[in-house]
């Protein structure tokens, strides 16, 4: 099901994508955010990864007040990666920047945005923009780039770079469109650093020190039920562990971690020792830590 009220609004440069599950109590707080953009050339697109709550309500109140360029697409439950699919294979904007449903932007963020855009997007190597992320209290999510529209690969700047945190990444959308989220049958988690990494194997991106989004973290038991949610969807899990090791330059470190994380989901996706020795391209590795992982698997 799509709600709208594009008929009357021009096609804007960008397009907010923003999954969502039962957080019709937040939603209103990102909403008030895009009402104070200095530039609204932008689309909100929501997409309900099907909410039992009041999100289609207060949604289909938004788009009557016609005061945003608002689309509202409702799915059935099938995680975030599955919505993010969703919407960005419907997006017709140039550039498309994933804000979640419990977070917001400061008032200039669009505008940034616009005037980065106008100066980088006719370049064929660039995917997109990756801006800083803050806490509430204006802490910037794991530090600074080292320097100031720094053009390079993902992998470079936030792996190697150990800038492993949150940024704020505004791809454009037809190199989004290249690299949908993998889908596996019964498995709702996915990291988008899946995508993200594949794509640093192609094309490069602007690091930008400008904040352009807000985050409330959450702090308890957050690693917890991350990890809980991993064990359910150890297809995925392995998929990005291999995407790592098959990515050049990020240092024994991240392969050992990688590895490790590859055997252990192996555990749980319950797959045979054999089957996971062929399909890792690291064979020597695997065989080397084949026993730690397993010692680690007691931790969990």
């Amino acid at each position: 099901m799509t709600m709208n009220n594009e008929a009357n609004k021009k096609e804007a440069f960008l397009a907010i994508l923003t999954p969502s599950y039962n957080r019709a109590h937040l939603l209103p707080r990102l909403y008030e955010s895009l009402l104070l953009q200095t530039n609204k050339e932008f689309k909100w697109i929501i997409v309900d990864d099907g909410s039992t709550d009041d999100t289609k309500e207060l949604l289909r109140g938004y788009i009557d007040d016609g005061k945003l360029n608002i689309e509202y697409i409702y799915q059935h439950n099938g995680g975030k990666h599955r919505a993010l699919n969703n919407g960005i294979q419907q997006i017709k904007n140039e550039l498309t920047f994933i804000v979640d449903s419990d977070d917001y932007l400061p008032n200039d963020a669009i505008e940034i945005i616009s005037n980065y855009n106008s100066q980088y997007r006719h370049s064929d190597e660039i995917c997109g923009y990756s801006f800083l992320r803050v806490y509430e209290d204006g802490t910037v999510n794991t530090g600074y780039f080292p320097k100031d529209e720094w053009i390079t690969d993902f992998a470079t700047a936030r792996i190697k770079n150990n800038l492993l945190g949150d940024k704020a990444e505004v791809f454009k959308t037809n190199i989004l469109k290249e690299y949908p989220f993998p889908e596996y049958e019964k498995e709702k988690f996915l990291p988008e650093d899946i995508v993200w990494m594949q794509m640093s194997w192609k094309y490069k991106m602007v690091h930008i020190n400008k904040c352009i989004y807000i985050s409330e973290y959450l702090e308890g038991g957050l690693t917890k039920l991350g990890r809980d949610m991993k064990k359910k969807s150890p297809k995925g899990m392995i998929l990005r562990s291999n995407i790592y090791l098959d990515t050049k330059g990020l240092g024994t470190g991240v392969y050992i971690k990688m590895m490790l994380l590859y055997i252990i989901y192996g555990y749980y996706a319950e797959m045979k020792f054999a089957e996971m020795l062929k399909r890792t391209n690291r064979k020597f590795l695997y065989l080397l830590l084949f026993l730690p992982a397993k010692l680690l698997l007691i931790n969990w």
